[in-house]
């Protein structure tokens, strides 16, 4: 501290400035601010600034974006360049809390979803960063350059961008050459992506930490320069130091693969770690997963869920899914449904398609929260009409079911017909709203070829009802070899109306050689997944001791789960269980329902 300062304070703005400011680099901050704070109340306009950044980095004053702007804007009023340049990227964060703790301009602009909420104004940016570049700031220029070709597309002139980053360049500016490289590199030819590279390295040589992440990461792809996974950690690893967060990302990716460098998971993870607590969502759903695998390391749920909401509420739709099948298992802890379902339509919230889908079987299921069903044929809506196939089909089921909407079973079919050129549970959907004459002109024919080609397609559904049609000669020639064996594929996929008719047929009446004790297996196994028709089929067998000896507590078990669904046959049966007596059986057979 010069001493003539002390005495040069009082009366002169200019030395009150170097007075609080050498108290600052002593560690006297209050006492430092106090005289920059005179000082910039005297007009002076880098007083000003300096007391702007006080405000922004919370040194010797209370952190304030208010008063930051404030002294930031009288500052860059009287023409002071790097206040004119911090107000610019101020405007363009539209960060509320932003203090200048990265390593590059490009950093500083690289908008997470968090961001997204905030009120970003580029145009009092642009307008702030013009007069910075007037007055020779040369990360004024490099962030006139970044919006002009980045920014929104009212405000672009890549020309003039261009013109804004060679200026700054030029001067020697690492973000002027860093602009300058990322904005050759998005023209793609060999000769653009030459001195791209030439730029970046320029910028990586002055130490700028992104610069040296994307070297790496063109270092390690090969582009522009030899590929080399080796050099790439190494660039990596230096920018992550810096606190670059991608490439802390990329490091721990690195480490955990052994990629370019001895493979170490666990150093790899915490490097993660850092990412994820820097606001990195990949990162902190990578985390997540390491801890929910085990493998590399013991498998902690706990600890798995809470990065895994960490990244979830970050906006990364694959954590918010893992998240749920976690809490739907119950790993870690007891099972809870409503926090599975709830993690469920937050990934299907962030654009998980197939969360959007399983959260659509929940609703078919009867099982979605209020609105649910609106928001997911929304869904369905959007990406049938922008080509997903996928999507037409469960569209298509909204329309068909009234799932979200009105019924339009018109409607319904031709989004089926869309999906059913290559989605086989399409194809059987929409041959069987053919075949049933739902929303077009009824046709057994053509709907047995499309549910054929589904069955063809391994659609259990498909298998089954195309044996039913091929027992009952509908849309087609009777043919019940085929369909036993249709039968059989269907009920290898568990579908108990397959294993039933399998059953059945077995039973005989339909040209096929008896066999009761293997139909008394199928009527049991269906009648344990709940099938009526089947509990009253097992209930007959053993009631009248078709295979064997008679069990009559095991047939009163089936008789009476069969009439708690409604099927009037088994109040008879039971009574005639009271009774003790029974008649012979039907030859004729069970009752026929396959689909």
């Amino acid at each position: 501290m010069k001493i003539v300062d002390r005495f040069l304070a009082p009366a002169s703005p200019t030395a009150r400035l170097r007075l609080g400011l050498s108290l600052l680099e002593s560690g006297r901050f209050k006492d430092g601010v106090a005289q920059i704070s005179r000082a910039a109340q005297g007009g002076l306009p880098d007083a000003q600034f300096h007391l702007g950044q006080c405000y922004l980095d919370g040194t010797g004053v209370p952190e304030s974006i208010t008063e930051a702007v404030r002294w930031m804007t009288a500052a860059a009023e009287g023409e002071h360049a790097e206040a004119q340049f911090k107000l610019a990227l101020l405007c363009m964060r539209g960060d509320t809390g932003m203090a200048e703790q990265r390593s590059s301009l490009t950093d500083e602009l690289a908008f997470d979803r968090a961001d997204e909420r905030k009120q970003s104004d580029p145009v009092s940016a642009i307008l702030w960063a013009r007069r910075a570049s007037a007055n020779d700031s040369r990360e004024g220029q490099a962030l006139l350059g970044y919006i002009l070709t980045a920014g929104p597309n009212a405000l672009r002139d890549e020309a003039e961008g261009e013109r804004w980053y060679l200026a700054s360049a030029g001067a020697g500016c690492p973000q002027g050459h860093l602009g300058l490289g990322l904005l050759r590199l998005r023209k793609q030819t060999p000769e653009d992506t030459a001195l791209a590279v030439a730029e970046i390295e320029k910028a990586a040589a002055a130490g700028l930490g992104d610069a040296l992440f994307l070297l790496g990461a063109l270092t390690h792809a090969g582009i522009g320069v030899p590929r080399s996974a080796e050099r790439a950690v190494e660039l990596y690893a230096r920018a992550a130091e810096g606190g670059i967060v991608a490439a802390q990302t990329s490091l721990g990716l690195a480490l955990l693969n052994g990629d370019g460098v001895e493979r170490n998971p666990i150093l790899g993870e915490t490097w993660l770690r850092r990412a994820g607590l820097a606001g990195d969502a990949h990162a902190a759903a990578l985390v997540g997963h390491l801890h929910a695998r085990g493998g590399d390391l013991a498998p902690n749920f706990a600890e798995a869920a809470l990065w895994l909401e960490r990244a979830a509420k970050a906006g990364y739709a694959g954590a918010a899914r893992t998240l749920s099948q976690l809490y739907q298992v119950g790993l870690g802890g007891a099972q809870d449904p409503d926090r599975a379902a709830h993690w469920l339509r937050e990934a299907a919230n962030l654009g998980s398609e197939v969360s959007q889908v399983d959260l659509g079987n929940l609703i078919l299921a009867g099982e979605g929260a209020p609105g649910d069903d609106v928001r997911t044929r929304h869904w369905f809506e959007r990406g049938a009409r922008q080509g997903n196939l996928a999507a037409a089909f469960n569209f298509g089921i909204c329309l068909s079911h009234g799932i979200g909407g009105g019924y339009d079973e018109a409607q319904a079919a031709l989004w089926l017909r869309k999906a059913a050129e290559e989605m086989p549970i399409a194809q059987f959907w929409y041959g069987r709203m053919i075949a049933e004459g739902r929303g077009v002109v009824g046709d057994a024919v053509e709907g047995r070829t499309w549910i054929a080609r589904a069955a063809e397609g391994g659609v259990a559904e498909a298998q089954a009802m195309l044996g039913e049609m091929m027992v009952n000669g509908r849309g087609g020639p009777v043919d019940r070899v085929q369909a036993f064996h249709l039968f059989e594929r269907a009920a290898e996929s568990g579908h108990v109306g397959a294993i039933y008719a399998l059953a059945a047929m077995l039973d005989g009446g339909y040209g096929l050689k008896p066999d009761f004790p293997r139909a008394l297996s199928l009527f049991r196994a269906a009648a344990e997944a709940g099938h009526a028709d089947a509990q009253l089929a097992a209930g007959r067998y053993l009631a009248r001791g078709l295979t064997g000896s008679k069990d009559e507590a095991e047939a009163r078990r089936w008789f009476e789960a069969a009439r708690g669904q409604g099927v009037r046959e088994a109040a008879a049966e039971l009574e005639q269980l009271d009774q003790i007596s029974f008649p012979k059986r039907d030859d004729s057979g069970a009752a026929f329902f396959a689909a």
